[in-house]
């Protein structure tokens, strides 16, 4: 029986438990929620939500006095979207976060509550992002809005946001807003929302300026204070490293290629990071996957397996995905993105650790991020140490060291002629190359290590022909590159042999493709690895995709529902730049049409710039 907590993260539970004999299905939930619910694997609510969730099906006010990690985001998201009407696209609920990393988290979380919810759209809104996508996500008619006080204003301000029909206001750790300065937006807030909404405010402490603003705009609110166990985890060895972000891909592919664990979880704080730190793996050739809370049961299950199974080693995870994960190989946690809530750290590396082992949990920090660390050391009673990332230099090391740890094997097993003649033929013909000279040039190209005057494929250097090592050698290879190119599409390259079926899907440069993604999309999907993809051209709103022996229709209808960018791959085979009497691709047994009938345009297969020469 496990609780359901915030976010739907697996954190530590309160030390105010719920009683045993409470469900969830005891708390007058709607069917779809409780579907949702038990999709989620949770049966058994926290204290918070077994108290507050009741209240606010009510229709009552509360204040809850709950740290981070006591289950809050279900607490007030479930009763939120049992309050929102489907067929009513208005804003109808607003939830107030102080930070945008803790605005898109409850909006990701409030989002897989709603799952069985069909019609209901949530945004979140905060600054520093673009403005004119909220907007659209508004203007096509979202009903929950989750943002930061600032960004909410503007859209008030420039009535993007209507908040006349809003009927539920979350205010989250408001003693955190106030300490930042948005006393002055909150209220403004809730003096544009209507005097008939449901308030819930949920405050780790309750100061008296909390108390004003309860007492200003609640209505006698129902107060439920709750608390949680701080924990400690010993057997983790616990480091972090001080990574600015734009280097975070590089700094994650040289540490899980000098890792000998057998396999690694990578935790992120998003959906959209997901599939971007996922591919960007896939690209540079580690057996990895990715997953998020909008991943199908079904197909979570599916990966999970193959990490269980030795099939594939590194996983990239958002905290909703990885709710009841448990896989023995995990010996390295990797949080790429610092949890902001430190309950949340102690269960992410609790996915390694376990049956008795030992494991590994680095964190990276950017440079801004240090106040996250003091959290989670406060948390743990633990002081977290600080390591250096691996340079290059040490991938190369740590693989040629593998490499010679393996030659007493290799020398055992015997059948070395083929290669004694010919080693012994070269120095023969090259007598200025000293024998220990060839297998220092050998042991270089063995670990990928083309020389200082190699042109990096791209990124870090030479982090694509370092970083595949140790976990990734036990895995498939995908033999591709990603190179962006400014006088013609982005364009991603495999090895094929034989002519290649082409493939049209629905995702382009304005909608934020990247080639990994597609990739990504393609080997989790379709089951194919990247020997069996093709070229693969971006355009401006669609992509190619060469795949020489062609899909299975299972395959195909997998691959056609998946997601890139947020949108449908919609995939079919391509017909070339127009219909042409007499011509057409013939399609292989089992596709189907699309039903919107979309045209290869030959207005649209222009790449943004000129050819390439």
């Amino acid at each position: 029986m496990t609780s359901l907590p915030s976010a739907a993260l697996p954190v530590t539970e309160s030390t105010e438990a719920a009683d045993a004999a409470v469900t969830f299905a005891d708390l007058g939930l709607p069917a779809s929620l409780e579907r949702a619910v038990a999709d989620l694997g949770f049966t058994i609510p926290s204290a918070i939500q077994a108290e507050a969730i009741p209240a606010l099906l009510s229709g009552r006010d509360i204040t809850g006095v709950a740290q981070t990690g006591t289950g809050k985001t279900a607490a007030f998201g479930l009763p939120l979207l049992a309050a929102v009407d489907p067929e009513l696209r208005e804003v109808q609920a607003l939830v107030l976060t102080p930070t945008r990393e803790l605005a898109m988290q409850v909006a990701e979380a409030i989002e897989t509550f709603a799952k069985h919810l069909p019609g209901v759209e949530v945004v979140a809104v905060y600054g520093g992002s673009p403005f004119l996508p909220q907007q659209r996500a508004l203007a096509r008619g979202a009903q929950i809005v989750v943002g930061t006080p600032g960004r909410v204003i503007d859209h008030l301000e420039r009535r993007t946001l209507r908040p006349d029909n809003v009927r539920f206001l979350v205010l989250d750790e408001a003693d955190e807003m106030l300490r930042m300065g948005f006393a002055e937006d909150v209220d403004k807030i809730f003096n544009t929302t209507p005097t008939s909404r449901q308030v819930a405010l949920f405050s780790a402490t309750m100061p008296p300026a909390i108390r004003r603003v309860a007492g200003q705009h609640l209505n006698n609110p129902v107060e439920v204070a709750v608390s949680r166990q701080s924990s400690t985890v010993t057997s983790v060895n616990q480091t972090y490293a001080v990574v600015p972000y734009r280097h975070k891909a590089g700094a994650l592919a040289r540490v899980l290629a000098v890792s000998d664990a057998d396999a690694a979880i990578v935790f992120v704080r998003t959906r959209g990071a997901a599939e971007e730190v996922g591919s960007a793996l896939i690209e540079r050739g580690i057996s990895a996957a990715y997953i998020s809370g909008d991943v199908a049961q079904g197909e979570r299950e599916k990966i999970v397996e193959r990490l269980r199974s030795g099939a594939l080693n590194v996983l990239v995870a958002t905290d909703v995905a990885a709710r009841g994960l448990d896989v023995d190989r995990i010996g390295l946690v990797v949080n790429f993105d610092a949890p902001s809530e430190p309950e949340a750290y102690v269960h992410r590396i609790g996915r390694t650790g376990r049956a008795g082992r030992s494991g590994e949990a680095l964190t990276f920090v950017t440079p801004s991020e240090q106040h996250r660390l003091r959290a989670i050391e406060r948390t743990t009673r633990q002081k977290l140490e600080e390591i250096s990332i691996p340079s290059p230099a040490d991938v190369s090391a740590h693989r040629v060291q593998r490499l010679l740890r393996d030659v007493a094997t290799r020398t055992e097993a015997g059948r070395l002629d083929l290669y004694r003649t010919a080693v012994t033929t070269f120095l023969a013909e090259n007598p200025s190359i000293e024998p220990a000279e060839l297998a220092a040039v050998m042991a270089a190209l063995a670990v990928g290590d083309t020389g200082p005057t190699a042109r990096p494929t791209h990124g870090d250097d030479m982090d694509d022909a370092l970083s595949r090592a140790s976990l990734s050698d036990r895995g498939d290879r995908h033999e591709r590159s990603a190179r962006p190119s400014s006088d013609g599409p982005r364009r991603a390259t495999h090895r094929a042999e034989g002519a290649a079926l082409r493939y049209r899907i629905a995702v382009g440069h304005t909608h934020g493709a990247q080639a990994g993604a597609i990739v990504g999309a393609l080997t989790n999907e379709g089951g194919l690895t990247g020997k069996e993809l093709g070229k693969i051209d971006i355009f401006p709103s669609f992509s190619l995709v060469e795949i020489p022996a062609g899909l299975s229709p299972e395959a195909f209808d997998r691959i056609g529902r998946a997601r890139v960018a947020g949108r449908p791959l919609r995939i079919r085979v391509d017909e070339g730049p127009g219909p042409r009497a007499g011509q057409g691709a013939s399609r292989p047994a089992g596709h189907r049409p699309d039903p919107r009938g979309e045209r290869s345009d030959s207005r649209d297969r222009r790449p943004r710039y000129p050819a390439a020469r």
